[in-house]
This record gives structure tokens, C-alpha cells and sequence, in this order.
């Protein structure tokens, strides 16, 4: 069924007849210009998802990123590409529109990302479309964010309104999964945000019971390894004074430890992996772990692996001491070690300057006859590269189309969001540009 529609009934679908007499001109032909594309973005939709670029397969993400290099340089946009092999990644594409007048303009950013969680070996591949839904992986985390950003941009310069904006554009290539070292791999993200006066980030709009929310936080994503260690020995003697308690006795004390004195609001701590035996170990990657023994022998090692998302730095650092206390609280005969990864996504606290985004939105949400946009709860988002630009610039996230089922077979999106949240994103630069 295709969206492409005459305008007259293009504008009626897309917002209530009573909003049409607050647009301005340049307004509402940004809304024409959207709506005429759609078919288009949603053909380059379908291209971007049927290439894989799961993160670590570099050369699609590359394949992903020469798609868009043309999309971005139609638009008089300066293209390039930053490689990062010294991170182990493909790398990022940047694309940025100056002002071509006199008049001054904000500096706004777009974020998104070129990868995608689904690597070759998946058996989940290809784009399908049953009328307005369609499936396929990283249809919405995040090439449908990026479909959003090209239909907004184009709009923008159908109609000479990019002409007076100061636009650019980061799609990272390793979002799902970071290079190494971090400051590497995020060192042309956090410059670009120190550059600008607002940052869009283009993840999935978080809509819940048919409403859509704005993303104003996010919270942190960092991983934790607990090492612990026992005496081994014959069970009889097990929590005698010779030999302690053992290792699993230990890691059981610690993790529900956790689980009973950690909990606090926008806070979780989840434990991924654990094994214990003797012996015990854990390989390379750090995602498989291999443990033996028998009940009659006092366990030597056990291991555990999880993630930590806060929702402030005060609050990460405090919890990361509170943990580290229950882990030097040792039963006998026992040791431990906990370890925080190196990087990890920072997170995006709920910051006044958020909120006034969020509200400029919600102006724009007024004028389309669209119902305003409640903040959406931190504590039912991921992470995302929007982060690392939070603490220096404004930022809202979740722009990107509404959807779900993301990391897993089978995610969609629904497409007729695809030009609402273009004509939201349009129409909200042309204001945050023009102050």
C-alpha cells in the first residue's frame, strides 16, 4: 500500500484541519515536501536494512555509510568519512551544511548510527512490509532514525530553508558495540557536540498505549566483573575454620547483597554470567565462562559478569563504592575483586535544558495538532551515543521512528511515523535555528 498521497489528503492525515491555520508558509511547505518523499525514504529505508552492517561486519557498515554519502551530498552537504581501525571499527560518517546567508543561525547536531546488533551469522536479514508495518533488522535501531534525518533535511532544502541553517550530521559505525579505547572511538562525536548550540539524537521515539513521549535522560551502561576466590578442600570441612566457606558461598553473598541494599529509582544492576567450581574461567571475550567439580569438593573459583545503568554521575560513583564495600565484607577463607570496564556509555541526566527542548517540541506537537509529549521514564531506555554529547549541549533524543522489538528477530516500525517525526524534526530546526 504505498503512503504516497495527493497533498490535500496528505495534510489531513497528517495533522488535524484546525493546526493547518498556524503554519506558516515555509511550514507548510515543509510538510508538503515531506509527504511527497515518503515513498522515497521509504525505498532507502528498505536498501539500508537489506545491506548487514552488523557492527563487526566493518565492510557493511562502510556499504551503509557509501549509501548516504550521496543522500547528504544532493544536499550541498561537505561529506567524510573518519576511519577508525586503530578502535577495531569501520568508522563514522559526518556531514555537515553551513550557513549560506548572512544571518546568524544556532548550530543544530543529528545523531544516529550505521550499525546495527545483527551480524551476518544472523538468520535475520531482509526488510519485509505488510502495509504500514514492516520488519527487518535495524529497521528502527537505527536505520530508521536515519531515514528520519535524510526526509527531514531533504524537506528542509526542497523548500531553501537549509540554506540558513547550520546542520551537522554524526552516524556512528559502533554504537552497538564500542572500539577501543573510548575516547577513540567517540573523540569526533564529542568534539561535534562541543561545537554546537543543540544535539537531535535519532533512536526509537518511545511511545507507550498509542502515546509518544519525549526523551530528555538516558541512563549509563557500564559492565562489572566479580573475581572470587575460596580455599579448596574436601566438603566435610566446608565452613569449618581451616577452609571457609568457598568460592560460589562468597559470589552468592555478594550478589544478593546487591540485590537487597543497591535499589534505588533509575538505578539496575544486572548479573549477566556467572559460573563457579574448581575450576572456574572465563575466556577472552569476556561472554563465556567454563566451570567443573563435584559436590564433595569446596569450590576455588567463581565469576560474574553484569552491566550498571545509572541515571547521574554522583549516583554512579556512589554505587560503585556502595558495591565495592559489600564486596570487601569477605566470609572466611574467601576473597574477591570487583572491576569496573574501562568506558561504558555515560548518562544523560534530565537536564533543565533537556526539558526546554522538549518543550520547543511540544510548540511544534501544538501547531500539527498533535498531543504534546510527556517526558518518557529514564528507567525504560537504553543507553545511546547521545551521552556523550549531553553534558556539553542540550540534547533530545528519541526522534527516530516509533517501532519495537528492537535487538531482537522480528523488530518493526510502523512507517506512517516515518513522516511525522520528519515534519517534528523539520519544523522544530527551522525554530531552534532561527534563535
Amino acid at each position: 500500500m504505498t503512503i504516497l498521497r495527493p497533498l490535500a489528503m496528505a495534510v489531513a492525515l497528517l495533522f488535524p484541519a484546525v493546526a493547518q491555520a498556524q503554519l506558516t508558509d515555509p511550514d507548510q511547505r515543509v510538510v508538503a515536501a515531506v509527504e511527497r518523499g515518503t515513498d522515497r525514504h521509504i525505498a532507502l529505508l528498505e536498501r539500508m536494512v537489506n545491506q548487514n552492517s552488523g557492527t563487526l561486519n566493518l565492510a557493511g557498515v562502510r556499504a551503509v555509510a557509501d549509501m548516504l554519502r550521496p543522500e547528504f551530498e544532493a544536499l550541498g552537504m561537505e561529506v567524510r568519512w573518519v576511519d577508525m581501525a586503530e578502535t577495531g571499527r569501520a568508522g563514522h560518517l559526518i556531514a555537515t551544511h553551513r550557513n549560506l546567508t548572512r544571518g546568524a543561525s544556532k548550530h543544530v547536531l543529528m545523531i544516529g548510527h550505521l550499525d546495527t546488533v545483527f551480524e551476518p551469522s544472523s538468520p535475520f536479514q531482509r526488510f519485509e512490509r505488510q502495509g504500514d508495518r514492516a520488519t527487518g533488522p535495524g529497521i528502527g535501531d537505527d536505520k530508521g532514525g536515519i531515514a528520519v534525518i535524510v526526509a527531514a533535511l531533504r524537506a528542509l532544502h526542497a523548500t531553501g530553508e537549509l540554506r540558513r541553517m547550520h546542520v551537522t550530521v554524526v552516524l556512528t559505525g559502533d554504537e552497538e558495540r564500542p572500539g577501543a579505547p573510548l575516547a577513540t572511538a567517540r573523540r569526533d562525536l564529542i568534539a561535534a557536540g562541543r561545537e554546537a548550540d543543540y544535539a537531535l539524537e535519532f533512536e526509537n521515539l518511545a511511545r507507550d498505549d498509542g502515546r509518544d513521549f519525549g526523551t530528555v535522560a538516558r541512563r549509563s551502561s557500564s559492565t562489572w566483573s566479580l573475581t572470587v576466590r575460596g580455599r579448596t578442600g574436601h566438603s566435610s570441612g566446608i565452613f569449618g575454620e581451616g577452609l571457609g566457606y568457598g568460592a560460589i558461598y562468597e559470589l552468592a553473598r555478594i550478589l544478593d547483597a546487591f540485590r537487597r541494599e543497591l535499589p534505588e529509582p533509575n538505578l539496575t544492576f544486572n548479573v549477566g554470567l556467572a559460573a563457579g567450581g574448581t575450576p572456574a574461567t572465563i575466556d577472552g571475550s569476556l561472554e563465556r565462562v567454563q566451570a567443573s567439580g563435584k559436590t564433595n569438593i569446596i569450590p576455588e573459583m567463581a565469576i560474574a559478569r553484569g552491566d550498571l545503568r545509572s541515571l547521574t554521575p554522583d549516583q554512579d560513583a556512589r554505587i560503585r563504592t556502595a558495591m565495592q564495600a559489600i564486596v570487601a565484607q569477605h566470609l572466611p577463607g574467601t576473597s574477591a575483586e570487583l572491576a569496573f570496564a574501562a568506558g561504558g556509555y555515560p548518562p544523560m541526566p534530565p537536564t533543565e535544558g533537556n526539558r526546554r527542548l522538549l518543550s520547543r517540541l511540544n510548540e511544534v506537537n501544538r501547531l500539527l495538532g498533535y498531543p504534546e509529549m510527556p517526558e518518557f521514564d529514564p528507567g525504560r531506555r537504553g543507553a545511546a551515543d547521545s551521552a556523550f554529547v549531553a553534558a556539553d549541549v542540550d540534547t533530545l533524543a528519541g526522534l527516530g521512528m516509533a517501532g519495537g522489538g528492537a535487538h531482537a528477530e522480528g523488530e518493526w516500525v510502523d512507517l506512517t511515523s516515518l513522516p511525522r517525526q520528519a515534519i517534528r524534526t523539520a519544523l522544530l530546526m527551522m525554530r531552534l535555528s532561527r534563535r
